[in-house]
């Protein structure tokens, strides 16, 4: 399995629903991009969007819901109850499965780099990717919010970005751009609208106020209820638990007589903050989360690649029509690219390969990552378009939009091994053109990323071959046969060369 992150941005527009659609669908574009979670909140007026994207495309990702945000979303308009600097407020990369917390640092000033330069937004690099103390904590590198560092930025030296214009983008802001390790948002919802005593219990509770460690906290009326909340962040659920913050309020709240009315969890919260909790809660002995939770036993177990390759074969056999040829084409073609990439790697890893070898051998490196994860997209899709055009066929013979929609649907079930097929092609002139510069000692991986990328490129154009058949615009047929042939074509020169 290839290695992903964790992408949690957060923008400032909890209400309208069109715009936070159009962020989530700028996500969803990129290759590899699994959307996990959107959590919107209207009295925050901020909305939380958690996916996780493979390494190679997860920069991309950023850029991408970065800008259109940032083309949807005017600061000097925005009003709401939680600080924030940006449209696009923060933006942090996580560490998950093997993936480490220095990559995610790589990966975050990448993109505050791109950000700053490509649209003009100033990039602030905080937590562990920061570069400078004080911007470690995130609630001091948006002290002032939009309004107050319109005004700071460009006279304050403290308030230089990292990457960047030293002044704010006009409706945009600025970003905090980051790498950390998983953190807790927990919100507690009191009953009482007393927002004095809540500024002080905030203060009381909080790190920065001389309260629990590791835990950010503030007060936040919520109009929609009518109440007062504790909004918490719980930077090191491992030192400061659930459990704990919930005790500290309890016995903050007893002499008042204010009850708790409810609690939230925002976004997604890792499964040990919640094990732990209860495990507190319940005073378990000797309890071992890693052998007696039945699902993360069972998540060991399917997470391996052995596993998840037997359930892709077992899907293939079935009698269902989906997977089929197509989704197999572009597993064959991610496989050729990873087989491709392992090679390589090791290559680079020799101590004595010759300097001017690598750079060319970098670059395909990050051309197969990228093509991995849109193959690995296109597995998916080509079954979703084969699906698409079946629901048509169910529609009524004398309904007149059947024969519209079986027809759109047909000519996409053609592109997407058309795509495949591209792709692969790509990837395999690449694996050609650098063939010389790989160590012996993996040629026989590298030619069997090769093989791997032709038999996507045959099998995809069987895909689009029938496809194409069917297909009432003979024009866009023939193109699509004609630029399907010259792959083919391709394959057998590499075989004659």
């Amino acid at each position: 399995m290839g290695k992903f992150v964790e992408c949690v941005p957060n923008f400032s527009e909890g209400r309208d629903v069109n715009k936070i659609n159009a962020i989530v669908a700028a996500a969803s574009s990129v290759p590899g991009v699994l959307v996990l979670d959107v959590e919107k909140d209207a009295d925050h007026h901020r909305t939380v969007l958690t996916f996780i994207a493979p390494l190679e495309t997860a920069v991309e990702a950023m850029v991408a819901v970065t800008k259109k945000a940032a083309s949807l979303i005017d600061l000097n308009l925005h009003k709401g109850e939680h600080p924030r600097m940006g449209a696009t407020d923060v933006a942090p990369f996580i560490p998950i499965m093997d993936t480490t917390i220095e990559e995610c640092i790589k990966l975050a000033e990448q993109t505050g780099e791109r950000i700053g330069r490509e649209l003009g937004i100033p990039v602030y690099l905080y937590d562990r990717a920061a570069k400078f103390e004080h911007r470690k904590d995130l609630a001091k590198v948006r002290k002032g919010q939009f309004e107050g560092l319109r005004e700071e930025i460009g006279k304050n030296p403290e308030k230089t970005p990292d990457f960047g214009p030293n002044q704010i983008h006009p409706t945009a802001g600025a970003m905090a751009v980051g790498a950390r390790n998983q953190i807790v948002n927990f919100n507690v919802n009191l009953a009482t609208t007393d927002m004095d005593f809540a500024k002080a219990l905030a203060k009381k509770i909080r790190t920065s106020g001389g309260g629990l460690p590791a835990l950010r906290a503030k007060e936040i009326f919520l109009e929609s209820k009518g109440q007062v909340q504790m909004s918490t962040v719980l930077t090191d659920y491992k030192t400061t638990s659930i459990k704990r913050v919930m005790d500290e309020l309890n016995k903050e709240l007893a002499p008042k007589n204010i009850a708790i009315t409810g609690t939230e969890l925002i976004g997604l919260t890792t499964q040990d903050a919640l094990t732990d909790y209860a495990v507190e809660a319940l005073q378990v002995k000797d309890f071992n989360k890693d052998t007696q939770v039945l699902e993360t036993k069972l998540l060991k177990l399917l997470s391996s690649w052995q596993a998840g390759a037997g359930l892709f074969v077992d899907a293939l056999s079935n009698t269902e029509p989906t997977p089929g040829g197509g989704s197999a084409a572009g597993v064959n073609g991610a496989m050729g690219c990873a087989l491709g990439q392992m090679a390589i790697g090791i290559t680079l890893r020799g101590k004595k390969l010759d300097e001017a070898k690598r750079p060319a051998l970098r670059t395909l490196f990050g051309l197969l990552g990228g093509h991995k994860a849109e193959l690995q997209a296109c597995v998916a899709e080509d079954s979703a378009s084969f699906d698409v055009f079946m629901a048509a066929m169910k529609i009524p013979k004398d309904n007149p939009e059947r024969k519209v929609k079986m027809q759109a649907a047909l000519k996409h079930a053609a592109e997407v091994p058309l795509k495949t097929a591209r792709l692969a092609s790509e990837a395999m002139a690449g694996l050609r053109v650098c063939e010389a510069l790989v160590s012996p000692h993996v040629m026989s991986d590298y030619r069997s990323a090769r093989y791997q990328l032709e038999t996507a490129i045959r099998c995809a154009a069987e895909n689009v071959f029938i496809n194409a058949e069917g297909l009432e615009d003979r024009v866009f047929a023939e193109k699509i046969t004609a630029e399907i042939k010259e792959y083919l074509s391709a394959c057998e020169a590499v075989k004659t060369a």
